[in-house]
């Protein structure tokens, strides 16, 4: 059995997707779509650059969902071979909403706006500089826990994304940041800050979750046609209006990739297949579990390759 598996923030590239923009209409239509229901260019962000430009929140989140809507829909339609025969669909954070997109619950253009919505509150929840991100490297779960727990009383920081093995990332106020990085020395656990600007799925997001309630209240869901791992409960879900809240818990609550991974490992998926720019998710299932089979689809020569 297999799952298909959605990248979120960090795997954009100035470029990303050419290949199968230069080669087929069908992704041609969907950039040109794109650029119309968003009011801007983002074909030519996505193909062109700026970096810096493609690399603001707002505009990073639509661009990868249409790269990995792109590639979905060229291995559906172009190849015919049909992803919606997954046991799950998942995606790590904003590739939750590729994830549901690509299985049905949300048109194309609902959720492009949707994600710029989206990116735009969550870099604006806080003040630049004023809040960060801190990559954990080598630890568990349980150790970060116990120490921000003992440490309560001098800093607050969250567990933001519990990734694979040994990859946990936190979030936090800057001030705070620093304090926990101490610690962390001191306990000789290898950390790496993140050149965010903003510290993504804690409850310093609290704003952006105010808008996402809103708009995300706007919004009729369709019926899928695939259960979906869900990064705050990490257990399957299809009913429409359950995706909704947890789509807006999200936003203060940890994704728990590593959990929702074993999870599907243990409900028989051996096989998983990252659809969007990048390796990051294949990297982190690897870590998780070595014995599962995984697909990356970057080119058209990756599809050609796939067999399920």
């Amino acid at each position: 059995m297999f799952s298909v598996i959605f990248p979120g923030q960090g795997s954009q590239i100035v470029g990303m997707g050419k290949g199968f923009y230069d080669k087929f209409e069908l992704v041609k239509s969907l950039f040109k779509q794109a650029d119309e229901t968003l009011n801007y260019s983002i074909s030519k962000l996505i193909l062109e650059g700026p970096k810096e430009e493609l690399d603001l929140t707002a505009n990073t989140q639509p661009a990868i969902f249409l790269i990995s809507y792109s590639i979905f829909n060229v291995v559906k339609k172009e190849f015919n071979i049909d992803l919606n025969k997954a046991k799950y669909f998942a995606g790590h954070s904003l590739g939750e909403y590729s994830a549901l997109s690509c299985a049905g619950y949300l048109n194309f253009a609902e959720t492009l706006k949707i994600l710029r919505i989206r990116g735009d509150a969550m870099q604006n929840s806080v003040p630049k500089g004023e809040g960060g991100m801190v990559a954990v490297l080598g630890s568990t779960v349980e150790v970060i826990e116990k120490i921000l727990k003992d440490n309560e009383s001098k800093f607050i920081a969250q567990i933001a994304n519990d990734n694979s093995e040994g990859q946990i990332v936190l979030s936090g106020k800057t001030q705070n940041l620093v304090k926990l990085i101490e610690v962390l020395k001191e306990n000789s656990i290898k950390n790496i800050k993140l050149p965010v600007s903003a510290p993504f799925h804690c409850s310093l997001m609290s704003k952006a979750t105010q808008i996402m309630t809103e708009e995300l209240n706007k919004i009729v869901f369709s019926d899928g046609s695939n259960k979906l791992i869900s990064n705050v409960t990490a257990e399957a879900v299809s009913n429409s209006e359950d995706l909704k809240s947890l789509l807006i818990k999200q936003i203060e609550n940890r994704v728990r990739w590593r959990e929702s991974v074993i999870n599907m490992i243990d409900n028989n998926v051996d096989h998983f297949i990252e659809i969007g720019p990048g390796k990051v998710l294949s990297g982190l299932v690897k870590r998780i579990n070595r014995n599962v089979k995984i697909d990356t689809i970057n080119n058209q020569e990756d599809i050609k390759n796939l067999k399920i």
